[in-house]
Order: structure tokens, then sequence, then C-alpha cells
């Protein structure tokens, strides 16, 4: 078997040119003052402001670890979808995936892009539908980031199982198009951003999931759960016992034709359990490097980013890592399949 594509399928862009988060504090302010509002045409990004930012940071790593092409999304954390209204968050959206399409555009063979999605709480998902189709039709992303909590940290929107997500779900199914389910900041104290909050939702996500008949709606819909999927493969047998308890069908046939798992886990036992609780057709590599997690563990003196290490040195076969490493993606993105098979 030759050496499969490392594909990374969650990365964002958490390296970009300090103009940006400038514009968007502008747009923060001008929130309670208007006159301080900015325009888009106001932030400056030059595209060799795109490729420092990125050649020294994102690719650097991607070379000397050994992955080949991200799928590279706006910041997650920067999202914030509580932050003032739908018109905030449709601008702010806008020029934050314009920016992924550029760097895809300067480094075709590194960078994919992934949308973010105009999300603001309260408002009717319809709402998100302009930008979505913009970038799949304009810009060539091969798939979304579905924020289940545009409140930040209050939870006060409907599960995903609700009708309300149904006009993203539509779409999806239409460009036949996968989401990664990924919150942003947290304002609720009781919820550390990347520590409890990205966790939390991570596994409350497959629980409203598990609850629903949603495929049964949308058989062809697929979410990629990152961070390994929270508590999810830690606490399967828990989950298994609940969805017998609700005379639900077994996970393998309820949930896993649908539902995904990345490796942004950071130490060798965490990988290890991914692995052998969770089917190898249901994981993705990925890192999300540059991300919540950079520093060197002590214990082994790598990065515990640095995901493909652990998947080095677990107890899969080349055609699991295959399937791991590139299969998997394929197939789960076929759009970026497509792209692939152009290229």
């Amino acid at each position: 078997m030759t050496s499969p594509l490392i594909i990374d399928c969650h990365g964002h862009y958490t390296t970009a040119p300090k103009a940006l988060e400038d514009w968007r504090n502008r747009q923060i302010a001008g929130i309670k003052d208007p006159s301080q509002m900015p325009k888009a045409s106001e932030l400056k990004i030059s595209d060799d402001d795109l490729r420092e930012s990125i050649e020294a940071n994102q690719l650097r790593l991607m070379k000397q670890r050994g992955s080949d092409v991200t799928l590279f999304s706006p910041r997650a954390s920067f999202m914030a979808h509580h932050i003032g209204d739908f018109n905030v968050s449709a601008a702010w959206a806008a020029i934050c995936n314009e920016l992924c399409y550029r760097v895809s555009k300067l480094f075709p063979d590194n960078f994919v892009p992934v949308a973010m999605l105009p999300q603001s709480p309260g408002v009717d998902t319809k709402t998100c539908i302009p930008e979505l189709e913009k970038c799949i039709n304009e810009y060539g992303n091969v798939g979304i980031n579905l924020n289940p909590d545009p409140s930040g940290g209050q939870w006060n929107s409907p599960p995903l199982s609700d009708r309300y997500w149904y006009p993203i779900y539509e779409k999806m199914v239409e460009y036949d198009i996968p989401a990664m389910i990924h919150v942003s900041t947290s304002c609720n104290p009781a919820f550390h951003t990347t520590g409890s909050h990205y966790l939390n939702a991570d596994t409350t996500a497959f629980m409203q999931c598990l609850t629903s008949d949603l495929f049964k709606d949308f058989p062809t819909l697929r979410f990629l759960i990152p961070h390994g999927g929270g508590a999810v493969p830690y606490h399967w047998g828990r989950f298994r016992g609940l969805a017998q308890e609700m005379k639900k069908p077994l996970l393998k046939d309820h949930l896993l034709n649908n539902i995904f798992f990345d490796t942004c886990v950071y130490h060798q036992p965490g990988i290890d359990l991914l692995t052998r609780v969770i089917p190898v057709d249901n994981i993705l590599f990925a890192s999300e490097m540059i991300g919540a997690v950079r520093g060197i563990d002590p214990e082994t003196g790598n990065y515990y980013d640095d995901t493909k290490r652990y998947i080095e040195a677990s107890v899969l076969d080349a055609e699991a890592r295959y399937k791991v490493y590139e299969g998997n993606a394929r197939r789960v993105f076929p759009r970026l399949d497509a792209r692939l098979k152009a290229r």
C-alpha cells in the first residue's frame, strides 16, 4: 500500500494577521457606538501578510510533522456568535471566510477552506444560507462548522434534532457536505472555553442525536464531532446503555452511519482508547494545531498537538491508518475527494 495522504480535517486560522483582530475590536465597539462601526473595506490584509502568517506557522509545522492537507476554517473562538446581532455576525463571517479562501488560493496544495456560518442566537437559521451557498459555490468550501450553542455558553438554542436547524441540514444534503459541530467562546464563567465548553458541547451534540431520530429525516447527513468526541468514547458503555433503555437501535446502526470523530486528543492513552472503542471507519485524523493546547508535553518532549505521533504509535495496522489519514476524510468530505482527484 502506498503512503497515505495525511489530511488534517481540523484546522483553524489562529495565526491570522493582527489587523483582523483590530477590525473585530472596532466592530464590537461599534455595537454600542455605531459611529465606530468599521466597513469591511477598511480591513487591509495583503497577500504577503497572509503568506507570512501561514508560512511561518501552520505550513512550517505541517512540513515538520508530516501532514499534507489541512481543512482550514476561521478561528473557532473568534466566531463568537453571541456578540451583536445577525448583521454583526454576517459581516464577521464573510470577512473570516474570505480570508480562509484567499489562503486556499495562495496555498492550493495545502489548505482547503471550510466555512463558518453567520449564526446569531434566536435568529432563523435560513439567514445562514446565503453565506453557506457563497462559500460552496464561489469559494469551493468542502464543509461547514456548525455552532450548536450560538449563545456562547448559555445553551438556550433548540437541540440539534429540532426543526430549527433543518434549513441548514437541507442545504448540507443538497451540497453533500458535512458539518463539524464546533462551539465558540464561552461567555459563561462556569465553562472554560477550551477546557470544558468545547468538550461539553461535543458530548452534548452526540447525546442530542442519540435521543432523537434526526437521521431518519436526513439519512445522508454527516456530523464530525471534534476533540475525539468529548466524553463519548470514554463513556461508550453509558451511551450504549442509555440507547438501549430508550429502545433505540444499536449505536452502530443508530448513529455511526452519520457521526464521525476526529483525533484531537492530546495524549497516547486517549488515542488508544478512541481507536479501541470507536470503529476505525468513523475516525478522521486531525490536530487543531496552534490551537487550544500548544505546549510541549514534559512526559514525552513532544508537542501535545503533534497528533500524528499518536497514530503512528497506536496498534492500527496500515489499512486502518490509511482510513484515518486519508480514506475516511475523502468519504466524509466528497467535495474534498473531488478536489483532490481533479488535482
